[in-house]
């Protein structure tokens, strides 16, 4: 059986890498089946200037104070690090646009490599703490998830893949989607946020492949 998994997201959503993780290991224990997961996007700061922020600015506009941002990043640091993830909160300068890397998971859709971009660019920004609104950081990750650099150079050279992924982010919006990350499990199950793993085990098994399930939010009570 094949179950998919729609993911609306950003890459500089640190929940969004923890679901991730969650996800994943909900899928390593459901054997005999196999999960596509796909990538949609979502800008969490559509109005991002195209080169990005001081992120210690940006985060004391949004969050008030400094000190309440680092608050904020010790709780969501010791979320992933339960998650085998080390994320280095500290090492990122800039809080990028992300619009083009939303064109770079829409060509890796397109070419079968998706989900291994995905996980290079929040590896890139949220453990490495690389600017990947930056051309050659952003290259170097398409790279290092599967993609080659001169194929991706010459997309983001030129307007290809701004359309789709400005309609799919218009869908996500139009569906009621106002914040990631979202999952939508075969079309019928949706989770809101990065759940525990045992919600994700029990969305996928709800699913069945002739019969989807009512839609609900994993968490509500209902599923």
């Amino acid at each position: 059986m094949t179950i998919t998994v729609d993911v609306i997201s950003d890459v500089v959503c640190p929940w969004c890498y923890i679901g991730k993780r969650r996800l994943e290991a909900a899928v390593r224990q459901l054997p005999g089946h196999t999960v596509r997961v796909r990538w949609h996007p979502y800008q969490l700061n559509p109005t991002m200037p195209a080169e990005g922020m001081d992120r210690r600015a940006y985060r004391t506009r949004k969050f008030g104070t400094w000190e309440k941002s680092l608050e904020l990043d010790a709780q969501v640091t010791a979320a992933a690090n339960a998650e085998g993830l080390p994320f280095a909160l500290d090492k990122i300068a800039r809080t990028p646009n992300t619009f083009d890397t939303h064109r770079v998971l829409w060509l890796a859709d397109e070419l079968g490599v998706q989900d291994g971009v995905a996980e290079a660019l929040f590896k890139a920004y949220f453990v490495d703490g690389r600017n990947i609104g930056e051309r050659a950081v952003l290259l170097d990750a398409a790279v290092a998830g599967g993609l080659t650099r001169e194929r991706v150079d010459n997309m983001l050279h030129r307007d290809e893949g701004v359309d789709e992924v400005r309609v799919e982010e218009a869908k996500a919006r139009k569906r009621g989607v106002d914040g990631v990350p979202f999952f939508i499990v075969n079309n019928a199950v949706a989770i809101s946020g990065a759940q525990p793993t045992d919600m994700f085990l029990a969305a996928l098994k709800q699913v069945g492949p002739t019969e989807p399930a009512q839609t609900c939010a994993v968490g509500s009570g209902t599923c």
